[in-house]
């Protein structure tokens, strides 16, 4: 298959449609990191109105837009049970972008801020999920607040990425990872995220509808594209995401590092039960003995290594994921109820 340019893709009826307009029940605009860099923007939103609490950790570059799938499903048709936060982290779409030295600790630190601020400061209270960079955030998160997490989930993600050399390096490595056009930047980033024949596969993303609470239809409803790739990348151009923003992230994600004996702790003070890491054979981005070596060190109450599965279960595997995320919140929310806390 020969995937379609970036002007066919922009040309076709469903490129309009690749973002869908799910509105908010709270968003706002927070200024954290006082004392330590800032005060800095971080964009958030919440979906939904429901008891369980469960937040969205984006990696490297993606926005709350990114978790769409998740957004629709947890925090509109099931807005009942979920209320669903999704924030950019700083570097990333609607937050600030200072140009400094990230660390994953830090970023940590800006979601906790937002989270104190709407309110959500119970015991056992927080549905943790995030990939890759994302993950690495939720493990600092964990680390800061291990009496708040209900459940910690962590996909495509490690406690160490297996790369040498000094910062310099590492950006100058970065830097190489941005090809001169868009359409290549599109394709490597595809290409690592996702199995070639799920990308050539028909668009199998799950529409929103009239049907779905507090999400605005456009004329004509949301289409479908001819295949999974014209979705990813039209999604990619609509977000034209900043370089800057990328390498800032890329090396907080480089240099995130939690030891055995952390993550031994981390999952004592958690609970093991309350831990899922999920990893695939053929995630292009960071391989899947990163996630064996998670697993061998968190001890979690569920570890997935999962055949065929690329970087991007969010979209590669969307009801799977989804309904995976939800079993393991009402697992531990019954968890919860059992220990009294």
């Amino acid at each position: 298959m020969v995937f379609p340019s970036i002007e066919e893709i922009s040309n076709s009826p469903a490129f309009r449609t690749a973002i869908w307009k799910l509105e908010p029940h709270q968003s706002g605009l927070l200024p954290v990191a006082t004392g330590r860099g800032g005060p800095l923007n971080i964009s958030w939103e919440v979906h939904g109105e429901g008891p369980m609490k469960l937040i969205l950790i984006g990696g490297i570059s993606l926005t709350k837009i990114d978790w769409q799938p998740q957004t629709m499903y947890f925090g509109h048709e099931h807005g009942d049970k979920f209320s669903v936060l999704v924030i950019d982290n700083r570097g990333a779409g609607e937050s600030d972008k200072p140009v400094m030295r990230y660390r994953t600790s830090e970023m940590a630190r800006d979601l906790l801020e937002v989270v104190d601020h709407i309110g959500w400061t119970g015991a056992r209270q927080l549905h943790i999920s995030g990939g890759s960079m994302g993950g690495m955030i939720a493990q600092e998160f964990a680390v800061l607040v291990p009496e708040r997490i209900a459940s910690l989930n962590l996909h495509c993600t490690a406690a160490k990425l297996e790369s040498d050399g000094t910062l310099a390096e590492v950006t100058e490595r970065l830097k190489s990872l941005f090809p001169k056009s868009l359409e290549s930047e599109i394709r490597l980033t595809a290409d690592g995220c996702f199995p070639r024949e799920w990308l050539e596969a028909t668009d199998e993303a799950q529409l929103p509808d009239q049907n779905t609470p507090k999400c605005k239809v456009p004329e004509g409803g949301y289409k479908k594209f001819e295949s999974n790739y014209a979705r990813f990348a039209a999604q990619e151009i609509h977000m034209r995401r900043t370089k800057s923003g990328f390498l800032l992230q890329a090396v907080a994600g480089f240099f995130h590092q939690k030891s055995p004996e952390q993550l031994r702790d981390l999952a004592d003070k958690v609970g093991r039960e309350r831990i899922m890491v999920l990893h695939g054979t053929v995630d292009g981005m960071i391989s899947v003995d990163h996630g064996r070596k998670l697993i061998e060190y968190l001890e979690p109450g569920k570890g997935l290594i999962v055949e065929g599965l690329g970087h991007a279960p969010i979209y590669q595997r969307t009801r799977w994921f989804n309904e995976l995320l939800e079993e393991r919140c009402m697992l531990c929310e019954k968890l919860k109820e059992s220990q009294g806390t």
